[in-house]
């Protein structure tokens, strides 16, 4: 899956994300993303991570191989 999509993705569900994606292989399939929003405010690490894998459905192990996630409130 490219950067813009991964993106795309986690900005339709979290409207004021700031998103900063590396990727770990050449492959669009292995990312680490560092998510900040306000949503995360008051949420524990594991409710976080939860809310950004969500978005992405059954297309997480699938379509997205593996996204490592760093997640922070705004």
């Amino acid at each position: 899956m490219p950067a813009v999509e991964i993106e795309r993705i986690i900005k339709t569900a979290l409207p004021d994300a700031t998103v900063e994606l590396t990727a770990l292989a050449d492959d669009d399939d292995h990312w680490a993303a560092t998510v900040t929003s306000s949503a995360f405010a008051g949420l524990t690490r594991v409710r976080q991570h939860q809310l950004v894998n969500a978005a992405f459905g059954d297309r997480l192990g699938t379509e997205l191989h593996a996204l490592a996630l760093t997640t922070k409130a705004a």
